[in-house]
């Protein structure tokens, strides 16, 4: 048994001070404040020195280290995320692959799921096949413009309908629903996510009896949808902020480019701190930095000078969420795992609550990792 003392623990919505966290066989067993709660003998104990321990952070969208795509090799991949805190994550596959490159990509990550590596890969996010083609970087690229076309997307959801977690679509393609009732028809309980689109309210909220309930980087490849040219429509971020059932995933980086801190704070207001989730969506682009963002060192830029994604890991989109919104850090654990993990499944996990796994990392003030417990064992990093 392990026994980690003199900590601040992070709750879902309050800290316990002086406290003490136990853990056995890979689970928390028990925790409360030190003078309250008994220390088995012959505990392993260690001392956090008062940092805060929290629970580990959950990415569900994430492609890269911000240099390899995981499909590449997932091994170096997983273990970024892994030093930065991040215990569970999703590796996502762009829609830029065709259909065998979504089958290799697939089996190459299902194969790595199984080594001790990459532990902390917990399944996919499939951001495509068919979102809109306007929108995302490398669109150029993109091979599923056509019609919705189940001889190339059936061998897709054969190869991964029990470990993709999330399916990101954009609701207005036609005949969209004939993939959702495919991907359904493999597992009922698929989770899709409103994403590069232009729908309409009403094209989005056809789909949640569906299991429609996130918005992918919301307010980013959104489209607009003007009534008249002096008029802003509604789109996609008025839905996501509109529908409570609905996450948004919010992309959090230091100078607030693909989210404007005021715009943070006006989706935290809207949405209320249990429907926000962040997300590093780290990619691996090296195309040319656009005049005026010389100082740009978090975010990615494809050959045109479009946006894509982040370098970042969650730790970081935590830290910049704080300073963006004066988040606290039990506000943004919650971003960061909790949420995350109620939104895709992972009931197991995302909280200090006892039978949880024991997924834990202690922060300082800043939320600087310090060190990771994943699957109740301390992680070792050169």
């Amino acid at each position: 048994m392990i026994a980690i003392k003199n900590a601040t623990l992070v709750m879902r919505d309050h800290f316990i001070p002086d406290a003490v966290i136990l853990v056995n066989e890979g689970r928390i067993v028990g925790y409360g404040e030190m003078r309250k709660t008994k220390i088995p003998e012959g505990c392993d104990a260690v001392n956090a020195e008062g940092l805060y321990v929290g629970p580990g952070l959950v990415d569900i969208h994430t492609h890269s280290d911000g240099k390899i795509f995981f499909q590449d090799d997932p091994k170096t991949a997983s273990r970024h995320h892994l030093m930065h805190g991040t215990t569970t994550l999703l590796p996502a596959l762009y829609f830029s692959m065709d259909t065998a490159g979504y089958l290799d990509a697939i089996h190459t990550l299902r194969d790595a799921m199984k080594e001790p590596a990459c532990e902390n890969i917990g399944g996919l996010y499939m951001e495509g096949p068919y979102l809109n083609p306007k929108f995302g970087c490398d669109k150029g690229s993109n091979p599923w413009q056509g019609p919705i076309d189940a001889s190339k997307h059936l061998p897709i959801i054969e190869a991964a309908y029990d470990i993709a977690r999330v399916w990101a679509l954009a609701p207005e393609r036609e005949n969209i629903m004939d993939f959702v009732h495919d991907v359904r028809t493999k597992n009922p309980a698929a989770v899709f996510a409103v994403a590069h689109s232009e729908a309409s309210p009403w094209q989005i909220e056809a789909l949640m009896p569906y299991g429609l309930r996130i918005g992918t980087h919301h307010t980013n490849a959104t489209g607009d949808r003007p009534m008249y040219p002096e008029c802003r429509g509604v789109c996609v971020d008025e839905a996501v902020n509109y529908n409570r059932e609905i996450y948004a995933e919010l992309i959090c980086d230091i100078r607030g480019i693909h989210v404007d801190p005021y715009m943070l704070r006006l989706v935290r207001r809207i949405k209320g701190d249990d429907r926000i989730i962040l997300i590093s969506d780290a990619y691996a682009c090296d195309g040319p930095v656009p005049p005026g963002y010389d100082d740009v060192d978090d975010i990615n830029f494809d050959c045109t000078g479009e946006i894509a994604g982040s370098k970042m890991t969650l730790d970081i989109a935590c830290r910049n969420m704080i300073k963006h919104t004066g988040a606290s850090l039990v506000d943004v654990f919650k971003f960061a795992s909790y949420n995350p993990c109620r939104a895709v499944g992972f009931f197991d996990r995302g909280e200090i609550a006892v039978g949880k796994r024991a997924d834990l990392v202690l922060v300082d003030h800043r939320m600087k990792v310090c060190r990771v417990m994943l699957n109740g064992k301390w992680q070792a990093f050169s």
